[in-house]
């Protein structure tokens, strides 16, 4: 998440929020620096009011070469203030003060609408653990495992990624389309995936992040 913020104070309240919400974050306090490095954003959240340059500008050029979602924020002087941070591409326009609660939706909800799943291979092959996703089929080591609708889900949008830690709030959108709700959802069915697995590396809890898909046996369950 790239928080484009000049003013300290509102940045840093703003960055902890979203930090404590499980967001990985980076500021940047001008236009130009934004420009030079939006390009590893996942999300963009772009005040409008920059001292060096035209927010406007700054949301034209990034969206030219990105679609990279992007939320901006207004003063809220007028709605032709609003208006114009989506005409210049933005994808959803917040005006100031708003609260973190309204915030994340919108952010989940330009997610939503924004992001493309990864359709995952038809069959995915790691180790002895073979899932044919079509006919929503798991097998280790020949024998078929028996999951559940959401247990399958969930070790699809995992084993698609090998390596690539997913935060709960990326797999709750992704396997029950929801990024509130948690609970212990996602750890009762990380649970119940590994005791149907027989082993419980293949899914590594990494600690205080989410988990990532492992090797199986042999590797580490925590990180």
């Amino acid at each position: 998440m790239l928080v484009v913020e000049d003013e300290l104070a509102t940045a840093d309240a703003l960055i902890s929020s979203l930090q404590r919400h499980g967001y990985e974050t980076e500021q940047a306090t001008t236009g130009r620096e934004a420009l030079a490095i939006h390009g590893d954003a996942d999300f963009i959240l772009l005040d409008l009011g920059l001292p060096d340059m035209d927010g406007l500008e700054v949301c034209r050029a990034i969206r030219q070469v990105t679609d990279t979602p992007i939320i901006a924020t207004t003063d809220g002087r007028s709605e032709l203030d609003r208006v114009l941070g989506l005409q210049a591409g933005a994808d959803d326009c917040l005006d100031k003060p708003y609260g973190l609660r309204e915030l994340i939706a919108r952010i989940q909800a330009v997610t939503r609408r924004t992001h493309t799943k990864p359709k995952p291979a038809d069959t995915i092959v790691r180790g002895q653990l073979e899932i044919a996703v079509s006919s929503r089929q798991v097998r280790l080591a020949g024998r078929q495992a028996n999951l559940t609708r959401k247990e399958f889900d969930l070790l699809v949008a995992l084993a698609s990624r090998p390596g690539v830690v997913l935060t709960r709030k990326e797999l709750m959108a992704q396997v029950w389309d929801d990024g509130w709700s948690m609970g212990r959802t996602i750890d009762t069915h990380v649970n119940g995936l590994r005791t149907k697995l027989g082993c419980n590396s293949w899914i590594v809890t990494v600690r205080g992040v989410g988990f990532r898909f492992g090797t199986g046996p042999g590797a580490a369950a925590q990180e």
